[in-house]
C-alpha cells in the first residue's frame, strides 16, 4: 500500500509533466519541428529579423558591469566541459555493468535558440552557452540520481531543496527491515524509464 509521502511524489510527478507539457504549448508562433530542427513560417522568420538587435547597438547598450564580468562567465566553460567529458565516461562504463538504463543526453542538453532569427549573433552564442550548462546540470542530476539509487536508495532524514526524479523510488530513512528486504528490488527498479 502506498504511503501519503509516495501518494504525494506522484502526484508531484504527474504536475511536473503537465507543467512542462503545458510550458512546451507554443500554438501563438507558427513554428513545426522536423527531425530535431525548427521551422519558422517565412512571414514569422522575416518579423523575426525585425526585432534583430544590430551588433554594435548590442554591444554599445552593454552596461560596463556585464561586458567587465563576460570572462568570468566563459572560464566556467573548461571545468564544465571536463566535468561533462568524465560523467559521461562514466555513464558509458559503470552503467552497463549495473544494469542501469543510461540517460540520453538530447533529452537534457537542447540547443534551439540558434533558430531565432531576432536574436543577433553573440545572444545565441551567450543561449547556447546557457542551454548547454543548465542542460548539462539536469543530465548530471539524473546521472547521479540513477546512481544514487543502485549505491544508496535510502531518503534522507534532513529536508533537502530539489529532489530528482528517482528519488521516490528509495526507502525511508531509518526503516532498516525494508531497507534489508527490498534494497536490491529497489536497486534495479528502472521499470517506469523503459
Amino acid at each position: 500500500m502506498p504511503t501519503r509521502l509516495n501518494v504525494l511524489l506522484d502526484k508531484i510527478k504527474d504536475l511536473e509533466d503537465e507543467l512542462v507539457d503545458e510550458l512546451q504549448k507554443q500554438e501563438a508562433f507558427s513554428y513545426d519541428i522536423i527531425k530535431r530542427r525548427i521551422h519558422f513560417e517565412e512571414k514569422v522568420s522575416i518579423r523575426h529579423k525585425e526585432y534583430a538587435k544590430q551588433l554594435f547597438i548590442y554591444i554599445t547598450d552593454a552596461k560596463i558591469k556585464h561586458i567587465l564580468s563576460v570572462p568570468f562567465i566563459w572560464i566556467c566553460i573548461v571545468p564544465v566541459a571536463l566535468t561533462d567529458i568524465t560523467i559521461s565516461i562514466y555513464q558509458e562504463v559503470c552503467f552497463p555493468i549495473y544494469g542501469i538504463p543510461k540517460v540520453k543526453r538530447q533529452d537534457y542538453i537542447v540547443f534551439d535558440r540558434q533558430y531565432l532569427n531576432y536574436l543577433n549573433i553573440i545572444e545565441k552564442i551567450n543561449c547556447g552557452y546557457c542551454s548547454y550548462v543548465n542542460g548539462l546540470f539536469g543530465y548530471m542530476q539524473e546521472i547521479a540520481g540513477r546512481t544514487e539509487q543502485f549505491w544508496c536508495p535510502i531518503k534522507h532524514a534532513k529536508r533537502i531543496k530539489s529532489l530528482h526524479s528517482r528519488y521516490q523510488k528509495f526507502i525511508d530513512y531509518g526503516d532498516a527491515e525494508t531497507y534489508r528486504a527490498k534494497v536490491e528490488i529497489t536497486r534495479h527498479d528502472f521499470k517506469d524509464l523503459e
